[in-house]
């Protein structure tokens, strides 16, 4: 059984930083593009980021780049999201799953919460 868990969320001042984490469980991760995706209250799930399996070919998009950085470990089965400059706008729940999104790979995802 695929699970992916989320974690790192929390409660940050605009301008602050927050890395986020995924572990990858019960499938084979490791060839598999990876991304995370986040849902604001009230608005449709969206991307943030995806990551080749190799770590060669990385996307954003536009309301992150140059603030966040996708990253993974292979050997850990891990996918990381680094997410720096934060602004209330990126308060949301943060998930991680294949890229394209698997709907049955949904983990409850984590939390974060921007204050102006």
């Amino acid at each position: 059984q695929v699970q992916l868990q989320e974690s790192g969320g929390g409660l940050v001042q605009a301008g602050g930083s927050l890395r986020l984490a995924c572990l990858a469980s019960g499938g084979t991760f490791s060839r598999k593009t990876m991304g995370w995706f986040r849902q604001a209250p009230g608005k449709d799930r969206e991307f943030v980021a995806s990551i080749h399996w190799s770590g060669g070919f990385i996307d954003y998009a536009e309301s992150v780049k140059g603030r966040f950085t996708i990253s993974r470990d292979n050997a850990k089965n891990m996918v990381y999201l680094q997410m720096n400059s934060l602004k209330p706008e990126d308060t949301a729940v943060y998930y991680c799953n294949r890229y394209p999104a698997l709907a049955d790979y949904w983990g409850q995802g984590t939390q974060v919460t921007v204050s102006s």
